[in-house]
């Protein structure tokens, strides 16, 4: 079982005694991040060997420039352009099979065992919380054995928080579902996501989640999970994707280069909407990293002086002339901005409030053109906000239109971030192995270290 605990560091793990005690009778190294160190392209580095250059997966999202459109948190495997780990074992081992449950690009992927979030969409304009399952006959007997999965809390103001699910109800959901695909089908290779303390540590920074009770939850649930593998004669490896640091400050990245005339906007009932095809510039927000697309030569030069110019921009990298960050591939910017380590990216992108699109207001992870953290808080402004959500709810529920439009336009929020290269490795993503392994090692070393520990036991 390889298990996926987001943002779990050496500083983390300290706080930890159970999870200490499993790294101290295995190896412990710490893994230099993948860039960016963002969820999909960290994932798709342990899971391919290669880096964003050859795999294709560049950030959480990109701007696609056929389609003229930013698209974020897309779910086909068929993304990921280079072989996956149980694809290249299964070469020499026909019989061998994967569980991939809630990492990233699951859909439509070559695993015999898949489970991730997904929504239904109908035609009449709902959203219904759902999941998809491979192969199909999955999804109905581990709804009735688990529940429905709590998805309110995977992602929002409900995430990791005490509201009418546990705080820790989506990673609990999860490891069960690990148990019951494990007793069912027994893969070669269960891949598991547990993202709990993705959410405080992003909405309090990591000095006020330490005192949260989130690391005693996350422990409790890790441990066991485990405890149950290890005792199958499941070797367990614990991994996790990048570290999450304190940050302080955004950089409204969209608004800087529309101050320069470089963006273009269009108006739709009143609100402004970024017109990504006759923009000069424009930038797709990641976490610290920020992908900027230029329509000429001679205007990336100039976007290149005036972002490098900005303090809380620590770098600004050419892709294709600088190809060591491994990130020369279509689907890259035609420049990359680093933030510094106490910043982080925001789209926003509107001058005034009130013109900001209707989608700024509430949980749309796809609309938004870049990753909005501000979506983990419920806007401190409404007076009655349970009120106002059981009311959109009933709204919801009565068949009418509404929107759940309680979501801040606070980027100042936010205090915690990742996606840079952090200054400490002790902010780096660690690796807990029982095979030897370098106390340092590359996001791709990941691969080769999982591909020899599973052909060793075969």
């Amino acid at each position: 079982m390889l298990l996926d605990v987001v943002g779990l560091t050496s500083a983390t793990l300290a706080k930890m005694p159970r999870l200490s005690q499993f790294a101290a009778r295995n190896h412990l190294s710490k893994i230099r991040p993948a860039f960016p160190a963002v969820t999909c392209t960290a994932q798709s580095n342990y899971l391919t060997g290669k880096l964003p250059a050859e795999h294709g997966i560049v950030g959480n999202g990109w701007y696609h420039r056929e389609l003229a459109e930013v698209h974020f948190w897309k779910q086909s495997n068929h993304l990921v352009q280079s072989p996956k780990l149980w694809e290249v074992l299964r070469q020499n081992n026909p019989a061998f099979t994967c569980a991939k449950l809630f990492w990233w690009y699951n859909m439509y992927s070559s695993a015999d065992y898949s489970i991730t979030p997904r929504p239904m969409y109908p035609a009449d304009g709902r959203k219904i919380f759902d999941i998809y399952t491979w192969p199909y006959t999955i999804k109905d007997p581990i709804k009735k054995a688990l529940g429905e999965f709590p998805f309110p809390a995977f992602w929002g103001p409900a995430a990791g928080v005490n509201s009418h699910f546990r705080a820790d109800a989506v990673t609990r959901w999860i490891a069960q579902a690990a148990k019951w695909i494990e007793e069912r089908y027994q893969p070669s290779l269960s891949l598991v996501y547990l993202p709990h303390l993705d959410y405080n540590l992003q909405r309090l920074g990591p000095e006020k989640t330490f005192t949260s009770g989130d690391l005693e939850r996350i422990e409790e649930i890790v441990a066991d999970l485990i405890g149950y593998f290890e005792g199958r004669a499941v070797q367990v490896i614990l991994v996790s994707e990048y570290g999450i640091t304190e940050v302080n400050k955004p950089i409204h990245i969209n608004r800087l280069l529309r101050k320069h005339g470089w963006l273009v906007l269009k108006e739709e009932l009143g609100r402004e909407l970024i017109d990504y095809g006759a923009s000069h510039a424009f930038a797709v927000a990641d976490h610290q990293v920020a992908h900027v697309y230029t329509k000429t030569d001679s205007c990336k030069a100039v976007v290149r002086e005036v972002l490098a110019a900005h303090p809380d921009i620590s770098r600004v990298i050419d892709p294709r002339l600088e190809k060591n960050w491994g990130l020369d591939h279509p689907r890259t910017g035609d420049l990359v901005a680093c933030a510094r380590e106490d910043a982080w990216f925001s789209y926003y992108y509107w001058a005034d409030d009130g013109r900001a699109p209707d989608f700024a207001r509430t949980v749309d992870i796809h609309r938004k053109p870049g990753y909005d953290p501000v979506e983990l808080f419920v806007d401190p402004a409404i007076a009655l906000p349970k009120l106002k959500i059981a009311w959109r709810l009933l709204q919801k529920k009565l068949g009418l239109r509404m929107l759940m439009d309680v979501i801040p336009l606070q980027a100042e929020l936010v205090k915690g971030s990742h996606g840079i290269i952090p200054s400490s490795e002790e902010d780096y993503p660690i690796l807990i192995s029982p095979t030897p392994c370098d106390r340092l090692i590359d996001s791709t070393d990941v691969f080769t270290l999982l591909k020899g520990a599973i052909e060793k036991e075969a």
